[in-house]
């Protein structure tokens, strides 16, 4: 983390996750603050990941790809587990 001003924030945990993180954090040789900070820092960079891997799939798309996608798949029912 490159940022060097540090905020405060009154964190409420169910006592079972807080009980999780601090075995977790245990494990790990950590204080629970620093498990805690790089589990959110894990959580935003999964996130972003996510953002820029579809936004970038999306933008070779063209108008009306969908509708032809959708237009050629089989009309037939589905795969036994996967009804609505």
């Amino acid at each position: 983390m490159t940022d060097t001003v540090r905020y405060k924030y009154p964190l409420n945990l169910p006592a079972s996750l807080k009980e999780q993180a601090a075995r977790l954090a245990r494990d790990d040789g950590v204080s629970l603050n620093q498990w805690i900070t790089a589990a959110v820092a894990q959580k935003i960079g999964a996130v972003e990941t996510a953002e820029r891997l579809f936004a970038r799939r999306g933008a070779n798309a063209k108008p009306g790809d969908l509708q032809r996608y959708l237009h050629d798949a089989p009309d037939v029912p589905p795969v036994s587990g996967d009804e609505a």
